[in-house]
């Protein structure tokens, strides 16, 4: 471990860079513990950034207990008390919500039946959702934090204080919002609404707050003890004071922000978090993906057609970069997953820990059975049109004898996923042509070579048959490959051919060749 922590010490990985920044933070404070944190709004189902931010979030954990020994903890925080400000349209009848409008999402009623309310059910999908990632982590509910009395300290600090925290949000406010504007949040004592109300009378001494509800009646409540709650911005900078957070993560659309959530921190008598901004993801014409608009990728799309750590090795890679989050960008990062698996056990300490399937994984780095990558099984399924992962086994064999589904679970999950890909995404735009006569010349030449074939058919040796037809008859080669993927299967892109037809089978690429020679494969547009 001594090696890897060497090795950690001074890796370029994000997380470990992260992780490091951490530890100067906390040597010589005094914790007896690091505190991670990641938010939820429950206001709707977790999706793909809620899985990003907790795996991430997890990322730079693991980094940290490999170059510390200080005990850490993750924190999973939901704003459940927030008031719901609309009825979403994915719930059983949605106009008998209407009547909650405003009020906590833990005082609305379950649509579902379920459970006590809204914001219970929600919580118990985050929850579900987490488990069944194997997330790491303590839940904290809004709600049971404000009226346990947990935050009640912090939020007499916020009345003492509340000219200094006022003015740091006033800044960031314009005219017309700043004269009604109150960090502070009451909830109606008798209909039980989240009010946006200006406070006419903050008193430090006594903790209270007096305002004028919507119907003019005059109120003073405690702001302790869940009579009241913060405005969401004031709440992230005493939640980091209230709780003693070290490191929390958040998208770029917050970044503008983290100078109010510090110094509302600051002045609660908190010290402010490390934290870490990521890029959003984009959808396929470059637009920042979206709940409401619904583009983009979710995450059991994503699932539908590959394992779990294809997408964490996709959360992984560049996090402060933007990234298109496509269904196209699945069959690359399942296959750079595995590539990094099969490389990993060969590496010496310091690149395991750049590697990014240390930083998944957590240091317990699983073998790799993937015998065919899944962007293989993509042009097997196509030119073989196989309904059934049962198809792609057949292949699959011959290229690997001692293969088995059982013997190899991940090649097998992919086998499932890649005919499920193809038949989603491949075969409703594959478009044939037929060839030219320059490349109707040279394919009958590897028809003819591989009719012919005598030698052991390895990647190798027919990559090398693929090479010296090619290479007497095209300048660049790249014409060549081009030809063989349009004419052959119907794409403008593909796999190295000579591994092709290793999988494929000699006489079979032989035979699509005449197929193709013959028109019938540009004769029917697949699909």
């Amino acid at each position: 471990m001594s090696t890897l922590r060497d090795a950690a010490l001074t890796s370029k990985a994000w997380p470990f860079e992260e992780a490091r920044k951490l530890l100067k933070r906390v040597e010589g404070a005094g914790k007896d513990h690091v505190l991670f944190e990641t938010g939820y709004g429950p206001s709707g189902l977790p999706h793909i950034g809620t899985f990003g931010e907790v795996a991430r979030t997890t990322m730079v954990r693991r980094a940290f207990e490999v170059i510390s020994d200080i005990p850490t903890r993750l924190v999973c925080f939901s704003d459940d008390l927030d008031g719901m400000r609309k009825v979403p349209g994915n719930v059983p009848n949605p106009d008998a919500l209407s009547e909650h409008l405003q009020k906590p999402l833990t005082s609305v009623p379950d649509p579902f039946g379920t459970y006590e309310s809204f914001g219970h059910h929600n919580n118990a999908m985050l929850r579900r959702f987490l488990d069944t990632f194997g997330f790491e982590y303590e839940f904290i509910s809004a709600t049971e934090f404000y009226g346990s009395g947990q935050f009640d300290d912090v939020l007499r600090r916020a009345a003492e204080r509340y000219d200094d925290v006022m003015a740091i949000m006033l800044k960031s406010l314009r005219d017309e919002r700043r004269e009604t504007y109150s960090i502070f949040l009451p909830i109606h004592p008798e209909t039980g609404r989240v009010l946006y109300v200006p406070m006419k009378h903050v008193d430090a001494a006594a903790g209270t707050v007096t305002f004028d509800d919507p119907d003019g009646r005059e109120w003073t409540l405690p702001v302790t003890g869940g009579h009241v709650k913060l405005q969401w911005k004031p709440d992230f900078g005493a939640r980091w004071a209230a709780l003693g957070v070290d490191f929390e993560m958040y998208g770029k659309d917050h970044s503008t922000n983290t100078p109010i959530y510090d110094g509302i921190c600051r002045v609660l008598g908190g010290r402010a978090p490390e934290h870490f901004t990521y890029e959003l993801f984009l959808d396929a014409e470059g637009h920042k993906i979206s709940k409401s608009s619904g583009n983009g990728i979710s995450i059991d799309e994503w699932l539908t057609y590959a394992a779990t750590e294809s997408l964490s090795y996709f959360m992984y890679q560049k996090p402060k970069t933007a990234k298109r989050m496509h269904f196209d960008v699945i069959p690359k990062a399942l296959d750079e997953y595995h590539q990094q698996l099969r490389a990993y056990p060969d590496q010496d300490a310091a690149q395991q820990a750049n590697n990014p399937v240390f930083h998944i994984h957590g240091g317990d780095v699983p073998a790799s059975d993937m015998v065919v990558p899944f962007s293989m099984l993509l042009n097997i399924a196509s030119v073989s049109g196989a309904e059934s992962k049962d198809v792609l086994w057949g292949f699959i064999n011959r290229y690997a004898p001692d293969a088995s589904p059982e013997a190899n679970p991940q090649m097998d999950a992919a086998a499932a996923g890649a005919v499920r890909y193809y038949n989603d995404f491949v075969k409703p735009i594959k478009v044939y042509r037929l060839p030219t006569d320059a490349e109707r010349e040279a394919l009958e030449a590897l028809r003819d070579g591989l009719r012919s074939w005598q030698g052991e058919a390895t990647d190798e040796a027919l990559q090398g048959l693929v090479y010296d037809v090619g290479r007497a008859r095209f300048d660049p080669m790249r014409d060549w490959f081009k030809a063989l993927y349009q004419v052959l299967l119907g794409a403008d892109q593909g796999p190295r051919f000579g591994g092709f037809i290793a999988l494929f089978g000699v006489a079979e690429t032989a035979d699509l060749i005449d197929r193709a020679l013959a028109g019938e494969l540009a004769g029917v547009a697949a699909g």
